[in-house]
């Protein structure tokens, strides 16, 4: 169980990762975007780090509060929720 839960949080933290360069890139080329809710969400399901990666990489997001204030906050909440489930197998 742990190692599939390891596969799901590498793969939705690059997904989401990616799909924060993909997003930058296309607010260069003004073209359509992918919507903040979306973003938020594949942090929310597990991509926080991901998240956080790709902001800093692309410098993409960094100046909007509810990704530079909420996305640690999403990260902080699932580390303690995962460390939780850790310590009761």
């Amino acid at each position: 169980m742990l190692k599939i839960a390891l596969y799901y949080l590498l793969a939705i933290n690059l997904f989401t990762f990616l799909i924060f360069g993909i997003d930058k890139r296309k607010a260069q080329k003004n073209r359509w975007r992918i919507p903040e809710s979306t973003l938020i969400g594949l942090a929310i399901f597990g991509g926080s780090v991901g998240a956080i990666l790709g902001m800093q990489l692309f410098h993409h997001k960094t100046l909007v509060k509810k990704f530079s204030i909420g996305i640690p906050i999403i990260l902080f909440l699932q580390i303690i929720v995962g460390s939780i489930l850790l310590y009761s197998l």
